[in-house]
């Protein structure tokens, strides 16, 4: 039936300044940019244009109109191949990171975006 995962929505306060963190912080890519009215836009960014799962940043406001108890985070976990290499390359560009956390089951650190919102990375090898 579901054989992937498509789309995750993140619901944020300014959608340029989302899109400027995960374009120019974090190095994604921008898949889609749609007006969808006067005052916000359907915006889809992914880690690389192959990828298929892309993060919506969402109008929080525009949400908090139509369905107010959806404005609530999703708990998101990304991978990596390198653990060590994305937590430098996060610190130099400013991005916010918890301690890295090395367990039986995995190695990751949580990292915060330009609204707070708190998510995991995840070294997968």
């Amino acid at each position: 039936m579901i054989n992937k995962i498509s789309k995750v929505t993140v619901y944020v306060n300014d959608q340029e300044k989302a899109k400027d963190f995960w374009l120019n912080k974090m190095g994604f890519v921008l898949k889609m940019d749609q007006p969808m009215g006067p005052d916000f836009s359907w915006i889809e960014v992914g880690p690389s244009e192959n990828e298929f799962t892309t993060l919506v940043l969402y109008s929080k406001a525009a949400m908090e109109q139509q369905q107010p108890s959806k404005v609530a985070h999703p708990s998101v976990l990304f991978s990596t191949n390198d653990i060590e290499a994305a937590y430098e390359k996060m610190n130099q560009n400013g991005v916010q990171v918890g301690e890295m956390l090395r367990l039986p089951f995995g190695t990751m650190f949580s990292f915060k975006d330009q609204d707070g919102n708190e998510y995991l990375l995840r070294e997968d090898k």
